[in-house]
């Protein structure tokens, strides 16, 4: 129902307030702000979302004097009448004006007309400094116009009129823009169904998601959750397995989940094979992590007693992993170092890697365990434990102190008076370069237990405490080690032997644990026998090294780092 011509009626809404305005033939669109406020009202709903965000902003106003003046949306053939009426609707000067052009001439309107008089609409909605009164049933009639020849629009006049519709502040549960909606959505193209997915349980869920490539690739925290929505009777070995991988990949140190591991084994120990114990068994050790369940050892050792001689690789990949725990059983040590399992290895593809294992057990037997009186490797079975520095990751040494490190002490003592990427005796690397722990046939667990010791570097230091010239030198202390100088090395920071070394242990970022200051297992075996062997060990940590800006500073921090070992050099110090 029309009001009388003199009352005024509601004001239609004014969304373009703050829009750019345009006159006839020019670009009109909103500005940042106002479709920021848009965004973020409260009144925004899914559909005047998808008309700002999913529909592309369009410029049909651009149609008066440029090319797309001759011809209608579409690229259909110009029409001199089609061309009029739209520079009537261009220049039209109140919204009633519009609605008059598109009803009086229905021979001559085309989709694209529809366009061009909403764009038209928001100019006028949006000039200054007053707009023209319109009147409600105006724009219910332009509604109307709309929805009634909207199924004859194509795709691209219902992207722009929704589009506009949206910026005009038509209701988005009105009528013009559900029936604007509805035409979009009949002109997509069908979505194909969704393949059916099994059903997953909570196992099945876990396992999928361990084995998902990005999931392997990117560590993840979420895992206690997953864990604890799987009954106990879903975790297969296989689940068990994938985690402990995916937690010795990514150096992630979480207590509960390497419980729930050592649980698991504990249950299930009749049912495991050494060959899947060894991949249960790998993220302790490699994370310096001795779980707190007390029949975890005993479990193993019985694992060990039973397993020994089918799996000899196994075997020795689960005592390297106790080794860095420091929980070596006599009985396997016995075992292993017998007659009998060194004659059988021998003939393997895995001797070679197996006997390198065996020297450095041999080497933890004879640094740790003092009160052992078993068997030991013989003499001609012993090969260096890492005869050559290896290929360590290369992006990984892009992130690392060692050039830098090595500059300053070249600086500041001389080349003469260190030494880097030197092999100690029993075959422990002193430089950039180290081993693997551990060789699995799995090419990610072997990944994972592959260690990357830092570049370290050796002095020699004299009975003054004076840095002494490498070359003179005999850089490596005597091995086994005479018990008067592990002694000497435990007692006093700087021993006035003068077959006393000194190695810099750079503590590079991901020589720990990823939450934590925990070193992890393999790092830790090594400087423990190393300083076992007599070297002390001066580390310098990332996080001292990292806040270091330039060499100046570096220099310094490693002055203050070696005088407070009470070292010397240069003149003074010989």
């Amino acid at each position: 129902m029309r009001r009388p011509r003199g009352e005024p009626g509601p004001r239609a809404p004014r969304p373009t307030e703050g829009a750019t305005c345009a006159g006839p033939g020019e670009s009109w669109s909103p500005s940042p702000n106002f479709m920021l406020r848009v965004l973020l009202s409260a009144q925004t709903s899914p559909a005047r979302l998808s008309g700002l965000l999913l529909i592309p902003p369009v410029q049909p106003c651009c149609l008066g004097p440029s090319k797309w003046a001759d011809r209608p949306f579409g690229g259909g053939p110009s029409a001199g009448p089609v061309q009029g009426l739209q520079r009537l609707l261009e220049q039209a000067k109140s919204p009633g004006e519009l609605l008059r052009w598109l009803g009086q001439n229905p021979t001559k309107v085309r989709a694209h007309h529809y366009s061009v008089a909403l764009c038209r609409l928001g100019q006028l909605l949006g000039s200054r400094p007053r707009p023209p009164p319109v009147e409600q049933a105006t724009l219910q009639d332009l509604s109307q116009l709309i929805i009634r020849n909207c199924p004859s629009f194509d795709i691209h006049t219902i992207h722009v009129c929704l589009h506009l519709a949206v910026l005009l502040g038509f209701p988005s549960d009105g009528p013009l823009v559900r029936a604007l909606e509805q035409e979009r959505r009949l002109r997509l193209p069908p979505k194909p169904p969704p393949p059916l997915q099994p059903l997953l349980r909570g196992g099945q869920r876990l396992e999928a998601a361990l084995s998902c490539p990005r999931f392997l690739r990117y560590p993840r925290q979420h895992l206690i959750s997953s864990l604890a929505e799987a009954r106990p009777e879903e975790l297969t070995p296989h689940v068990m397995v994938l985690l402990a991988q995916h937690l010795a990949r990514h150096r992630l140190r979480e207590p509960q989940l390497l419980e729930a591991i050592a649980h698991f084994l504990v249950v299930q120990e009749t049912q495991l094979s050494s060959k899947v114990v060894q991949k249960l068994v790998l993220p302790f050790g490699r994370l310096n992590y001795l779980p707190l369940e007390q029949q975890f050892m005993p479990c193993l050792e019985r694992i060990l007693a039973r397993e020994a001689g089918v799996a000899p690789l196994a075997t020795v990949n689960i005592l390297m992993s106790l080794c860095q725990l420091r929980c070596l059983p006599f009985r396997a040590l016995h075992f292993v170092f017998s007659p009998g399992f060194i004659n059988y290895i021998s003939g393997t593809p895995h001797a070679l890697i197996v006997r390198r294992y065996l020297s450095l057990l041999d080497t933890a037997v004879e640094l740790e365990l003092p009160g052992y009186r078993g068997p030991r490797l013989p003499r001609r079975q012993q090969v260096p434990i890492f005869p050559q520095p290896l290929i360590t990751d290369r992006a990984r040494c892009k992130y690392s102190h060692k050039d830098i490190v090595a500059e300053g002490l070249r600086q500041l003592l001389g080349e003469e008076k260190y030494r880097q990427d030197l092999t100690v005796p029993p075959g422990y690397c002193t430089g950039e370069r180290g081993g693997r722990w551990q060789a699995h046939g799995d090419k990610a667990l072997a990944k994972a237990s592959n260690p990357t010791p830092p570049p370290d570097f050796l002095l020699c230091v004299g009975s003054s405490g004076a840095v002494l010239p490498v070359r003179t030198q005999d850089p490596f202390l005597p091995y086994p080690p005479r018990s008067c100088l592990q002694g000497q090395a435990a007692s006093s920071p700087t021993t006035r032997d003068p077959a006393q070394r000194v190695v810099l242990v750079l503590r590079e970022r991901w020589h720990f644990c990823r939450d934590g200051r925990v070193l992890l297992g393999s790092r830790a075996l090594r400087e423990r026998h190393l300083g076992l062997m007599g070297y002390q060990l001066l580390p310098l940590p990332f996080e001292e090294l990292e806040s270091q800006r330039g060499l100046p500073q570096l220099k310094s921090y490693l002055r203050q780092k070696l005088q407070a070992l009470g070292l010397r050099w240069g003149p003074e110090g010989g």
